[in-house]
């Protein structure tokens, strides 16, 4: 569709950012140039994978840029101020140590690997990348499972999610109360494991460790997917749930994320099967513009970008990486037909809206920042050959 390729890539163009800081040079996609200016993680990640289809040499130059801003052991924290430091109000949200740190000291769902394989080669020839994915392993699993997990909301890129919502409570992202989580974990310099020493929540969050598990697989290491479902699977209703230390007893909210392991290749069928059910349901997922990031027959599902003046994203609209995601998925497991129909139905809303932040799932009303850099990942639902980009021995 030359329509949806030509507004991805004056959206692109447009939001390229380079420049140099104490010698070293720097070159990124901004999330979005009027609100989300520095560079965010698995943002540059998934402009790397959008850029492929127009310029392979930028997706090479955007994750080297994340690379130059690796620490010696190779952590990459999930924002980089390239051209000045956080200030003013923002510092106490920003997930820094020091206020004029170069980075936060979090993470993001680590995608790295996962991108260099799709947009540049193999990410285990790449010592650098190699050290990244090392170095998240080493700092975030704490069960010796190869699975991650994350100390905040934001660090699954999923925020204001209400999956959130019953373990950190009055502090879960978009409420009041996470300026004091961040405040506690800076205290413990968002070290994990002095956050669970003190009895606060750590979480083992699924969409965060599909993307690990899809960079696992990309570098050439062992599955973590047994793992996954052997932690977070729940065999009676079908799903995935975080898992968290210290267990909660509230029910978790349906969330996107619960079917998010669709887009693991190794995914035993039958609870693909069992996933796809969820999201082809016309009552939770399957919306005009699939799929909104919370059930709809959750309580907490919403379209609002604002409650009470307070920023609760991931609450109802649809985001198009998990759409990406959950395409993947349903490709493998053969459902052409919807695939095709979710993959229309995500190209004509981005042409009619352009590349915004999310969109609304019933009438595909876009939302939230303007030239929204990762929503050119809808040029992956374009060629169903895309499905398994990323995965080794695949095209």
């Amino acid at each position: 569709m030359t329509d949806l390729a030509e507004r991805c890539r004056q959206v692109l163009e447009g939001s390229w950012n380079t420049g140099e800081r104490d010698g070293v040079r720097f070159a990124y996609t901004r999330p979005s140039p009027g609100r989300y200016r520095w560079q965010w993680y698995w943002d540059s990640c998934f402009a790397a994978m959008a850029w492929r289809h127009f310029d392979p040499a930028r997706s090479r130059t955007e994750l080297e840029t994340l690379l130059a801003a690796a620490r010696p052991d190779g952590f990459i924290g999930h924002t980089i101020f390239w051209e000045h430091p956080v200030s003013g109000a923002r510092v106490l949200f920003y997930n820094v140590i020091h206020r004029d740190d170069f980075m936060t000291a979090t993470i993001q769902p680590p995608a790295l690997a996962l991108a260099w394989h799709m947009a540049v080669g193999d990410p285990a020839l790449e010592p650098r990348v190699v050290a990244h994915h090392e170095a998240i392993t080493a700092e975030r699993d704490l069960e010796g499972d190869g699975l991650i997990w994350i100390l905040q909301p934001d660090e699954s890129g999923l925020d204001a999610s209400p999956q959130f919502d019953p373990i950190w409570r009055e502090r879960a992202q978009g409420l009041p109360g996470f300026a004091e989580l961040v405040r506690r974990n800076r205290e413990r310099e968002f070290r994990i494991e002095a956050v669970r020493a003190d009895g606060d929540p750590v979480v083992c969050e699924v969409m965060t460790n599909v993307i690990h598990g899809l960079s696992r697989l990309a570098l050439g290491l062992s599955s973590i997917t047994p793992a996954l479902i052997a932690r977070c699977y729940d065999e009676p209703s079908g799903l995935f749930l975080p898992a968290v230390m210290p267990a909660v007893s509230s029910r978790i909210p349906l969330t996107v994320a619960a079917l998010s392991p669709l887009a693991l290749p190794d995914l035993p069928d039958e609870i693909g099967h069992r996933l796809a059910e969820y999201l082809f349901d016309e009552h939770r997922f399957w919306t005009e513009v699939p799929a909104p990031s919370v059930a709809l027959v959750e309580p907490s599902f919403s379209l609002q970008e604002h409650f009470d003046g307070l920023r609760r994203y991931w609450r109802g609209p649809t985001w198009i990486n998990s759409a990406w995601l959950l395409w993947r998925g349903i490709v493998r497991l053969g459902y052409e037909a919807q695939a095709a129909t979710l993959a229309r139905s995500i190209a004509e809303t981005v042409v009619r809206e352009g590349l915004r932040e999310f969109y609304g799932p019933h009438d595909g009303r876009g939302m939230g920042a303007t030239d929204f850099a990762w929503s050119a990942l809808s040029l992956e639902l374009l060629d169903s050959g895309n499905a398994s980009a990323g995965v080794p021995g695949s095209p």
